[in-house]
Formats: structure tokens, sequence, C-alpha cells
């Protein structure tokens, strides 16, 4: 059933790259999304005479949105045009930052956040059901790279442009400045016609889907999916935000030489990606290559916490750590769509990807008590223990696709 699919869906090579380039494109402004405001945290506290605290409520408040309304949004994306979806939640976000720039009021930015929250939800189920429905088969686990590594672009790219802008047309100028990138994204998403339609749901199996779409969500394999993505983001999350403290409170590392790490950790994560998805095109034993870079980089993170690192040795252990983790990318989407009947990669990929956003507010709490009760070794155990019941996750997911 799943190969015939794939060879109904199968488009030409021209179609892929053009399909591909453009769901890349506007996950790299997810990304690229999601870090407009921090770099410009000092500017705008000053500018409405607010706390920390107070403007973290704006990233509070998208995270939260984001949350409630991303599986519904998946369910939205498998009933019309995905690539519709998409183009709206580029121009609901890219309309919140233009709106934010433009009232002078704390309440109004909180409130776009808001919006651009609601825009944020349609990015992971709209482009897992373009990629998963339009490209063809031989250049899934491709795609599926590509796609990560423009949304990690996004981040890296958004830090710098941001504090450019600025430095040029004032935080206000630099929101307008990342509006125009969502717009015309948009509109270069909504212009492009696709060689193949996208499959359509008769109305029997759409009244079928209806009936069983919680009993399909709440299934074994979907909720084991879900929980290897909150595993493998809590670990991320918990690296990337905390590992330069406690470095720093373990064993007196440098920040110089603790941030060094940290970005060889993150450019050979954006590298191990790309490996990934070539690995990923080239054997269907995706299980095996996710249990394998899991447990590696559980491996080096973990000798991080029982060993003094001279300096190069951190360095070779964040950048290892960093390959392994990126290289499973490609392999944790195939598992999933493995696991996802015809029809449903966008309610599928909505909710398993909300592990995202559970383990982003679950994260700095936890990791945050450790730092403040004096375990930064602990930091480090935690993380490889999340990576390592990840593997756990993998050796209990199904191999044949769930029957709607």
């Amino acid at each position: 059933m799943s190969q015939a699919a794939d060879r109904i869906f199968a488009n030409p090579r021209a179609s892929d790259v053009g399909m591909i380039a453009g769901v890349s494109a506007a996950h790299f402004v997810s990304h690229f999304y999601m870090l407009v405001l921090p770099p410009l945290f000092v500017f705008v506290r000053a500018d409405y005479g607010v706390s920390y605290t107070e403007l973290g409520l704006a990233l509070t408040t998208l995270n939260v949105v984001s949350a409630v309304l991303q599986t519904p949004a998946g369910f939205l994306v498998d009933r019309i045009d995905a690539r519709l979806v998409l183009v709206a939640g580029l121009l609901l976000q890219a309309l919140g930052y233009a709106i934010a720039a433009a009232f002078d009021s704390y309440w109004v930015l909180v409130a776009m956040f808001a919006l651009i929250g609601l825009g944020n939800t349609v990015y992971h189920p709209a482009d897992y059901a373009l990629l998963s429905h339009r490209i063809s088969a031989e250049r899934m686990s491709q795609a599926y790279s590509v796609h990560t590594f423009s949304g990690m672009l996004g981040s890296a790219a958004a830090p710098v442009s941001m504090l450019l802008m600025h430095s040029l047309f004032g935080w206000r100028g630099a929101f307008f400045g990342a509006a125009i990138l969502g717009f015309a994204v948009a509109a270069i998403l909504f212009f492009r016609r696709d060689v193949a339609p996208a499959p359509k749901i008769s109305k029997t199996q759409a009244a079928t889907d209806s009936q069983t779409t919680w009993h399909l969500l709440l299934s074994r394999p979907i909720l084991i999916s879900l929980l290897f993505f909150m595993l493998l983001s809590f670990a991320n999350g918990g690296l990337q935000n905390y590992s330069v403290v406690a470095l720093g409170a373990l064993y007196g590392t440098t920040p110089i030489a603790a941030n060094a790490a940290l970005s060889a950790n993150l450019v050979l994560s954006a590298t191990g990606v790309l490996l990934g998805g070539w690995i990923a095109g080239r054997t269907a034993r995706h299980g095996v290559v996710a249990a394998f870079g899991l447990a590696a980089s559980a491996l080096a993170i973990m000798l991080l916490g029982a060993v003094d690192p001279s300096a190069l040795l951190l360095l070779v252990l964040m950048s290892l750590a960093g390959l392994c983790s990126g290289m499973i990318m490609p392999s944790r989407d195939m598992l999933v769509r493995a696991v996802t009947p015809p029809g449903a990669f966008g309610k599928v990929f909505g909710f398993v990807t909300n592990g995202f956003n559970l383990a982003g507010v679950v994260s700095p709490l936890i990791f945050g008590a450790l730092m403040d009760h004096g375990e930064p070794r602990a930091v480090f155990l935690l993380i490889g223990t999340c990576s390592l019941l990840a593997v756990a996750t993998v050796a209990m997911s199904t191999r044949p696709r769930v029957k709607s």
C-alpha cells in the first residue's frame, strides 16, 4: 500500500527540488522567527521600561498558543491544501511582527506574540505533509534532512541579522525587516504551482478518519514517537542552554572555551543532519541509525560529566555529540513517517512535534533547578540519560504503518 502511494505521488526531480526549496524556506523563517526577540531583549526592555520577566511573557504566550493549537492545525492541514495553510501561517507571523513594531504598546507586543504563536502552529504539520505527499520516495530522507538543516540555518542567522538591522534601523525597524522576510516567502509559496496535486480524501475516508483520529494519535507507535521527540528536545535544550554555565561551575571552564565548544556542537549538528539524510537514503534500518547516534551522543555528554576535560577533549566531545545528534534527525522523521497512515501526515506530525513545545516548558525548570542546587554534573548526566531513554523508544517503536 505504501509503495503504491509513493508511486502515485512521486514527482519529477525538478518538482521535488522546487517543493523542497519552498518548504525549507518556510522552515528557515519559522526558526528565524523564534529568535527575533531574544537578541533585542535589552533594547525592547529599555524602550518599554519592563522587567525581563514581563518581556519573557511574550515568549511564554507564543509557546503556550503553539502547544495548544499545533495538533488542531495538523487536522486542518489534512483537510485542505497544506501549501495554503503554510502561507497563512507565514502571513500571520509576519503581520504579528509588523504590528508589534508599529504600535508603541507593551500589551500589543504580548498580543502579537500570541498571533505569532498561532502562525507557528502550522509549520511542522504543513511542512511534513507537503514533503510526505509530494516528494518522490527515493528522495524523502534527503528532503527531511534539507528541511531540518534549513531550520538550523534560520536559528543561526537570526541573532546576527536582528542585531545588524537594529544597528541600522532600531529594534522596530529590525521587526519590520523580519516581517518582510515572512511576507516574501509567503508570496513565493502562494504563487508557486505544484506539478502533482495533493492527495484527495474521499467522503467515506473522511468520515472514517473523523471517527478514528484520536484512536490513531493515542495509539502506541504515535505516543512512542511523541515521547521520542520530547526526550530529544529535552536533551538538546539542556545542552544548548545550560552546558556553558554547567562547565563553568563544574570545572571552571572559561566562557570563551565553553561557548567555542557549544558553537562546534551546533555546527557539527547541522553537518550531521546532511550526513544523516545521505545515510537514511541508503538504508531502511532507520531505527539502527537513530539508536547508534543517540548512544554515541549520550556517551560523549556523560564523559563530560565524569571527567575534567582539556580544552581539546571538550571540543572533541561536544563536536561528536553534535554530529551524532544531528545525524539521527532524518532517521527520526522517517521513523514517524513509517507509522503514519496515508492522509494523516499533518495531524500525526503536528501531534508528535508537540514534544518540542512540551519539553520547552519543563526543560528550563528542571535544568535551572539543578544549577540552583549546585548540581552541574547532574546536568550532563541527565542529558545523557534522556538520550539513552530515547534509544529505548526506538527499540519499542513498530515498523509497519498504523492502520486507520
